[in-house]
């Protein structure tokens, strides 16, 4: 089994939260076949097998299926083929070509909002009312939000992704991505507990989406990464 590198995407300026990625960056030697019961057995939202690091193909997986494009994976991966020393002007998901961008310490990815899997994007009252949602009472995938502050384009959501077998997901880049199309404008997200994720619309439809990562586990064979490793924080 090649090596596993644990990320976390979207995390906020003191290192903390964000949503845990794995990724095979030699994933050309997981057969397809195995790939998506390695990513059910791991049971991080998504898994990244990244094909060719020079090209930036990669493949995602949820632990219950396989997506054409996702968010914080397209981050996670496009970041840590930079601090490999082999950063993408792009990268070759299923669903097409997505743009990368470096600036200091945030890596930005640009991708179309169709690509991003349906979701009901629930708007509510107040900050408060989305704190107090239970995730158990949302049976297909709910995107639901409200404004922080409307003036300052800040925005507190949190994401319940059940067809992809994920009850709850920490921070959600294509949920982001469909949300900042459906406004218009560039907009700072508050999901979860406490991770960041920065939207704005670009040309031909794009949307930009960008946030900062921090490496968790590095260089660890998949089945030594212990289950306490894979909390909210960063150790």
């Amino acid at each position: 089994m090649p090596e596993l590198r644990v990320l976390r995407v979207f995390v906020n300026e003191d290192g903390e939260w964000g949503n845990p990625l794995g990724v095979f960056l030699d994933g050309a030697e997981v057969p397809p076949s195995t790939r998506q019961g390695i990513a059910a057995e791991l049971g991080f939202s998504e898994t990244v097998f990244v094909e060719d690091r020079l090209t930036g193909r990669i493949g995602i997986f949820t632990p219950a299926v396989e997506l054409p494009f996702a968010g914080h994976p397209t981050v996670g991966s496009a970041w840590l083929l930079a601090r490999e020393g082999t950063p993408v002007d792009a990268l070759r998901t299923a669903a097409g070509e997505v743009g990368v961008r470096y600036e200091g310490d945030t890596t930005y990815v640009a991708a179309r909002p169709e690509w991003a899997p349906a979701f009901d994007l629930a708007r509510l009252d107040s900050p408060a009312a989305v704190r107090r949602l239970d995730p158990a009472e949302h049976g297909a995938n709910t995107y639901a939000w409200a404004w922080i502050d409307e003036a300052a384009a800040t925005v507190r959501a949190r994401s319940f992704v059940p067809q992809a077998g994920i009850v709850e997901d920490e921070a959600t880049g294509s949920a982001a991505i469909a949300l900042c199309a459906r406004l218009g404008r560039a907009i700072v997200i508050h999901q979860g507990h406490g991770s960041v994720l920065r939207c704005r619309p670009l040309a031909d439809g794009l949307i930009e989406l960008g946030g900062r990562v921090v490496p968790v586990e590095t260089g660890q064979p998949a089945s030594t990464i212990p289950a306490s490793r894979r909390s909210k924080r960063t150790p």
